[in-house]
């Protein structure tokens, strides 16, 4: 059985939806889409409450690392790509090629972008900390503005000392 949520962040609203004991996919919603959606909130079950609960502490700077189930879908390399994503440190960056590099794959930087563009699970994967190799802000699912956003509010929660928990 599926379940759905739908969360408001400072960014925006967030799609939840959990199959049975994991967190399946979290995805940022356009305005338009907060109404068309709405019917689907009103199923939840504990995957999604955790999930809330560990988001709504990441938007307060009180968590930097996820523990919520999840379950990914996807290729053997999508998820040797995402499994590396989580592995990135709270408020740091990395390139899509150092990021190929890390997974044994110096010339699949084009491919860790495209997983990365796949990645089900925005902010919990956070895919938001790969840049490009010249430092710019390349590609983001849910807008650059959000990636700006997510990457200088990490930075200024470390910078502020304001983590609470792991």
């Amino acid at each position: 059985m599926k379940y759905y949520q739908i969360m408001k962040t400072p960014i925006g609203h967030l799609l939840l939806i959990a199959e049975g004991n994991a967190l399946t996919q979290v995805d940022f919603l356009e305005d338009n889409e907060i109404f068309e959606k709405a019917d689907m909130a009103h199923r939840s079950n504990e995957v999604l409450e955790q999930a809330k609960a560990e988001l709504t502490a990441y938007f307060e700077g009180n968590l930097t690392t996820f523990t919520v189930p999840y379950t990914c879908r996807g290729t053997d390399f999508q998820k040797k790509v995402w499994h590396a994503l989580t592995r990135i440190p709270y408020g740091e960056t990395l390139s899509y090629e150092a990021l190929a590099r890390k997974i044994n794959h110096p010339r699949a930087c084009r491919a860790v972008g495209q997983a990365n563009n796949r990645n089900p699970l925005a902010i919990i994967i956070p895919c938001h900390r790969v840049i490009g190799k010249n430092g710019n802000l390349v590609g983001y699912g849910g807008g650059l503005d959000k990636k700006v956003w997510l990457l200088q509010w990490e930075q200024r929660v470390l910078k502020e000392g304001r983590i609470l928990a792991k």
